[in-house]
């Protein structure tokens, strides 16, 4: 009965936890703020005691669980209300580079090192720090940067070049199954696309494609089962 016991608990806590996220929004996940880090690990031990300690009543538990919920889904409420209470519920994001300084006194308020902020600038792509005008470290604990402007990627609008719209992908066939949905949802057809294949792969059927989407630039892009690859290079 005890092994019974701990695989109904199991089972609820995994389904409580895979629920609860739903109710908070998608910001729990993503946007990992002082409010979300706190609730996440709450909920995390919440849910393992609940599956694996059995001298502790599971609706003590689900108690605990939808009251931390609820705490976590007001004040994120509050927060959306509130400004100020924003700053304490969430946090504020800290500036670390200004006009291209190091700004010290941010740093040590912090307690973020310099070993950090460049990590942190390499794991973006930046490995000269004279290239950053301003660096933030979001609520998130995440590095966002501007970068001077003799650094920046020139763009077609600074080149004057002419500019198209782009278009949403739309998934076509996904793990060789046609997304009739997606077809309907834009107007598109079975036909239409069996055109489009044998227009870009002669010979090929619909049975063959493993995944197919049409691009931001209403280009068809097909994947096949067969990639002709005799040699995979992470073949042992």
């Amino acid at each position: 009965m005890t092994y019974v016991e701990i695989l109904i608990r199991t089972i609820l806590a995994v389904g409580l936890l895979l629920l609860i996220p739903r109710i908070l929004g998608k910001q729990t996940l993503s946007n990992m703020t002082f409010n979300d880090f706190v609730t996440s690990i709450t909920l995390g031990s919440l849910a393992a005691n609940l599956a694996f300690n059995a001298s502790l009543r599971p609706s003590y538990i689900v108690l605990s669980l939808i009251v931390i919920t609820a705490m976590s889904f007001l004040l994120s409420l509050i927060a959306l209300k509130s400004r100020k209470m924003r700053s304490w519920i969430s946090g504020s994001p800290t500036v670390l580079i200004e006009n291209g300084k190091i700004m010290e006194a941010s740093m040590r308020k912090i307690r973020y090192t310099l070993d950090s902020l460049n990590q942190a600038l390499r794991e973006r792509g930046v490995f000269n720090i004279e290239e950053v005008e301003y660096a933030l470290l979001e609520d998130n604990g995440r590095i966002s940067f501007l970068k001077k402007d003799a650094y920046r990627l020139v763009t077609k609008q600074d080149m004057g070049l002419p500019q198209q719209s782009q278009a949403f992908p739309v998934e076509l066939i996904m793990d060789g199954v046609v997304v009739e949905d997606n077809l309907k949802l834009h107007g598109l057809t079975r036909e239409w696309l069996e055109k489009g294949l044998r227009q870009k792969h002669r010979g090929k059927k619909l049975t063959d494609v493993f995944y197919a989407v049409r691009g931001t630039q209403q280009q068809l892009v097909f994947d096949f089962y067969e990639d002709g690859i005799e040699q995979p290079l992470d073949q042992e």
